[in-house]
């Protein structure tokens, strides 16, 4: 049974950090490259950070760079998220995917809110 399962979301002040993780579980976790997407309130689900399988290769939303670090920890079968300096547009539900092109397998989280407000 595939598992993705996001916590350390939360209320933050705006400027403050935020540490997200990605616990998987059931299907070969170094195998998938990973991502993180968010989704603000009536508005589509957009990227915001993937890492590759190897963890050797990244990629960020130009909204968050420089701000937010994605990092993954193959031997544990988690992913991570951190989050500095976040502005109240970081608002929004943050879910975890995994996908591998080469066999058309994607999953995805149910996702973590994480709200910044003063």
């Amino acid at each position: 049974q595939v598992q993705l399962v996001e916590s350390g979301g939360g209320l933050v002040q705006p400027g403050g950090s935020l540490r997200l993780s990605c616990a998987a579980s059931g299907f070969t976790f170094s195998l998938y490259t990973m991502s993180w997407y968010r989704q603000a309130p009536g508005q589509e689900r957009e990227l915001v950070a993937a890492i590759s399988s190897t963890g050797g290769t990244t990629n960020y939303a130009e909204s968050v760079a420089g701000r937010f670090t994605i990092s993954r920890d193959n031997a544990k079968n988690t992913m991570a998220l951190q989050m500095n300096n976040l502005k109240a547009e970081d608002t929004a539900v943050y879910y975890c995917k995994a996908a591998r092109v080469i066999v058309s397998m994607v999953y995805w989280g149910q996702g973590t809110q994480v709200t910044v407000s003063s």
